[in-house]
């Protein structure tokens, strides 16, 4: 059966020229025939003339992602012609060394908008930002086990509203079992030769955070023998990475518990003793007057603040809170000592940031030299076209 013929107006129209991959609802999609999230569309312009075959949401602010041109499919060849695409990338371009936890597909940046695969061990994690996945997942399922053979396949649920998560019960379950075998409460996996913990079950987050990874080798190799503040530790995958290249002590903050615990165990599986580090429940703005009150000091501050928290106990916003952070943090950081930052807030671009990070300085009466600035690694592609897809910032700066 022939896809429905959807009119977009001209301002979409230069944008898929461009080569950008959505198409925002507007008063010309809100007359395109009736459908349903999963029906393919072609896109056309207002003469008719065919731009795309596109993914349908209609429910969505997103109300189609591109697939490609027009006279797309989306049948089992073309899908495994896809996947097949983006594994090639990984062999090829990304470190996957002493590494079993990666990206597997990265949405618009694997031609496969709306949709990502991690891998974790022997299991798969789909994560679907679309409805529009949802009548196609038995057919990426059954690609996935002729691919890959995992010994299970996951969905993890992506909310819309993130923020409204503040009220998040824990044990929450935000993932089901697709296929094949149930994974353990806690898998262990592998990055850049070090063990973590993963949960596929429970919660928004696995616990670990893929497109981290080469920064974190970066961190490995400027931490030998250097006191270190991971504020937002979460469940300390960069603190593990820190005490594993050398670090003499490292200092984990985060207002959860459960994740420090999460990070102590983190710690034991890597053959590293927590009793030889510190780990402090707190507000981060309150731990840090504390230590300055105690003239604590730090080689290395980091600081990976999540996009939204789901604890009340943090005053931590991603909208002004950066620079009032980096000035609390810079009273604990001498002369010559590195303030590592990171934001994955896809709405605030890098020059931005930089100015956030600027004020901090002013702030504090000090100045901050950029030595390197990092994003995802290279299992987290996206399309020149795609600005949306560049959203780590990861800076690392020297206080003069």
């Amino acid at each position: 059966m022939a896809n429905k013929r959807c009119v977009v107006g001209p301002e979409t129209v230069r944008m898929l020229e461009l080569g950008h991959p959505w198409v925002i609802a507007d008063r010309h999609t809100r007359t395109w025939p009736p459908g349903k999230a999963g029906d393919l569309v072609d896109l056309v312009d207002e003469k008719g003339s065919l731009l795309a075959t596109a993914l349908l949401d209609p429910g969505d602010r997103v109300v189609a992602r591109v697939l490609g041109p027009g006279g797309q499919s989306l049948d089992r060849e073309w899908l495994r012609r896809r996947l097949e695409l983006a594994l090639n990338v990984r062999r090829e371009h990304a470190d996957l060394s002493e590494t079993n936890a990666y990206r597997v597909v990265n949405g618009e940046g694997d031609g496969l908008p709306g949709l990502t695969l991690e891998r974790y061990g022997d299991y798969l994690m789909v994560q679907l930002y679309t409805a529009a996945w949802n009548p196609h997942l038995p057919l990426v399922t059954s690609v996935l086990q002729q691919l890959l053979a995992p010994r299970g396949i996951y969905e993890k649920f992506r909310p819309q509203q993130t923020r409204g998560l503040a009220a998040e019960k824990a044990g929450k379950r935000y993932s089901r079992l697709l296929a094949g075998e149930a994974a353990p409460a806690r898998v262990e996996v592998q990055e850049n030769g070090l063990s973590y913990l993963v949960d596929l079950k429970e919660g928004l987050n696995t616990g670990l955070f893929l497109d981290q990874r080469r920064n974190r080798q970066d961190l490995a190799r400027r931490v030998k023998g250097k006191r270190v503040l991971n504020l937002f530790a979460f469940t300390g995958a960069f603190s593990v990475t820190a005490a594993a290249a050398g670090a003499e002590r490292v200092v984990s903050v985060d207002a959860s518990a459960g994740y420090l615990d999460w990070a102590k165990e983190n710690f034991g599986i890597n053959r590293l003793n927590p009793k030889r580090h510190d780990f402090i429940v707190g507000d981060c703005f309150k731990v840090l007057e504390e230590m300055v009150r105690n003239r604590e000091s730090f080689d290395v501050v980091l600081m990976d603040p999540p996009s939204f928290s789901t604890t009340t106990k943090s005053r931590f916003t991603t909208r002004g809170g950066t620079s009032d952070l980096v000035a609390a943090a810079l009273a604990l950081l001498p002369s010559g000592g590195l303030m590592i930052t990171s934001s994955n807030h896809q709405k605030v671009e890098l020059a931005d940031y930089l100015k956030e990070l600027r004020r901090g300085a002013l702030q504090a009466g000090s100045e901050l030299r950029v030595l390197r600035v990092l994003g995802q690694a290279e299992d987290f592609p996206f399309p020149v076209s795609f600005p949306e897809g560049r959203y780590l910032k990861y800076v690392i700066a020297a206080r003069a």
